[in-house]
């Protein structure tokens, strides 16, 4: 265990037993430094994975202080799908929810992204100014697929951080993840063919499939450690399918984490039926605890896990780079890659190269994830104070989405009329879902600063919720 891990596990059993106390300002950075004789950098790393972890919270110009204890919803239970294959019909509804979701001024609860102020937009631009000063000419044509070979490099080197060997050549860049989840997809089914997803899926992944003209079979999902193995299994053998599309870290929109042991479970397993796993990856480095989860592709030796990830979510959104690790695919997903769009953008490659290769990456990741962290905190809280009785709300460990379960009486498609009326954007439950279930489930955002403004947003949320409960209970009673 590290300095600042012992550290932060010693405040936090402190917090625990009630020596430190909800309000408690804890002892400066400086205090601790010249009392434990370690250096600011220990403390400032320990006082921010407490932070992340939502039991500290920073007050500008006065110090950390120990977090208000905080009564959250109960969790929601693990989703029920029926074991039918099903040709996909979302589009239409994501496109409706999407475009009435845009208008400037909104509360963004129903966006897919963090607000770009918790990027380090200033650096990334002055990236970019410097690699486009020395640019090679001939870069136009070098990197083209599989892409630039520094800035391959440079995410080989990150696979290697978290305990997995991809070589630069076998990684193709691509715009954006959705790009390289597109071209995995692909690579290894055709029109009239079985994929298996989450239930409840990112509805991107759904459209992909009506896309192609795949079927969908969702598997069911414990909201806490992601996809259950057992109906996995059944569903392997009932369905032969030809893929399996998952979201193993903070999975969107239930914001679910597997477990190691249980990421393994699940290579080997579909290894055991030669199933290719699609692994999204795009929230894996916005993690709320001490490390990296471990990525299903750790546990593959066969090179059936493609592994893909993009910088959209963490870094630079803007820039749309996402990457491909395709395995024993690698080959037909570059290819692929060249026939359909040809290459991602020239800039944006050298940029996140150069600004990768200088370091501070994980320093700007750290700052994101406390930041995130303590807004998750903030609508666990307001969540738990404004909706009604019988909510029931996921606790992800990392990621920027709750997934909100609302009484039976509450239509999620009402509900998100009603509040784009109030200037309030939500993901309502059935655009993830192949079959529009989870009719009265909304997806919320927490990854844009919190203020008063949005206090009040999911006041109002609650009090619409409400009255949708209580117009049902006097429907029934009359």
């Amino acid at each position: 265990m590290k300095l600042y891990e012992a550290l932060a596990e010693e405040l936090a059993d402190l917090m625990a037993t009630g020596v430190l106390r909800p309000g408690e300002k804890l002892p400066s950075v400086r205090q601790q430094q010249e009392r434990r004789g370690v250096s600011p950098s220990t403390v400032f790393q320990a006082y921010y994975q407490l932070e992340a972890r939502g039991l500290i919270e920073s007050r500008p110009r006065s110090g950390y202080y120990v977090a208000p204890r905080r009564v959250a919803a109960p969790e929601p239970e693990v989703s029920r799908p029926d074991a039918a294959s099903t040709l996909v019909d979302v589009s239409e509804l994501v496109f409706q929810v999407l475009e009435a979701s845009r208008a400037p001024g909104n509360v963004p609860f129903g966006s897919a992204f963090p607000s770009p102020l918790l990027f380090p937009l200033d650096k990334l631009g002055r990236a970019v100014a410097a690699s486009m000063r020395h640019i090679d000419p001939w870069s136009t044509v070098a990197d083209l697929p599989p892409g630039n070979a520094e800035l391959r490099r440079q995410i080989a080197l990150r696979y290697q951080l978290d305990g997995v060997h991809v070589s630069p050549d076998d990684i193709v860049i691509t715009n954006g993840a959705l790009e390289a989840l597109n071209l995995c997809l692909q690579a290894v089914a055709r029109p009239g063919d079985t994929v298996l997803v989450e239930s409840p899926s990112f509805y991107a992944a759904l459209q992909a499939l009506e896309r192609i003209g795949l079927k969908a079979v969702e598997v069911a999902t414990h909201p806490r450690d992601g996809i259950d193995l057992d109906a996995l299994a059944v569903a392997l053998a009932q369905h032969k399918p030809r893929a399996c599309w998952l979201m193993t870290s903070f999975q969107n929109p239930l914001g679910s984490l597997m477990p190691p042991q249980k990421k393994q479970a699940l290579v080997e397993l579909l290894a055991l039926h030669e199933v290719p796993l699609i692994e999204d990856d795009v929230y894996g480095e916005l993690y709320f605890g001490a490390q990296r989860p471990a990525l299903a592709k750790r546990f593959d030796s066969l090179g059936i896990v493609m592994h893909c990830s993009s910088f959209s979510k963490c870094l630079a959104p803007g820039f749309r780079v996402g990457w491909a690790a395709a395995g024993r695919f690698a080959r037909q997903v570059e290819r692929l890659k060249l026939t359909t769009s040809l290459a991602a953008a020239m800039p944006s490659q050298l940029a996140l190269a150069q600004y990768l290769g200088q370091g501070g990456y994980e320093r700007h990741l750290r700052q994101l994830r406390s930041a995130l962290a303590g807004q998750q905190q903030r609508m666990l809280a307001a969540v738990a104070a404004h909706f009604p009785p019988g909510t029931r709300v996921t606790q992800p460990q990392g990621g920027y989405f709750l997934w909100v379960v609302l009484p039976e009486a509450v239509d999620a498609l009402a509900l998100h009329g009603q509040a784009l009326a109030q200037g309030i954007s939500i993901a309502p439950g059935p655009m993830f879902s192949a079959k529009r279930a989870f009719r009265n489930c909304i997806r919320l955002n927490y990854g844009h600063a919190w203020d008063a403004r949005q206090e009040a947003a999911v006041a109002t949320l609650g009090a619409l919720a409400r009255a949708a409960c209580a117009a049902a209970e006097a429907g029934a009673v009359a």
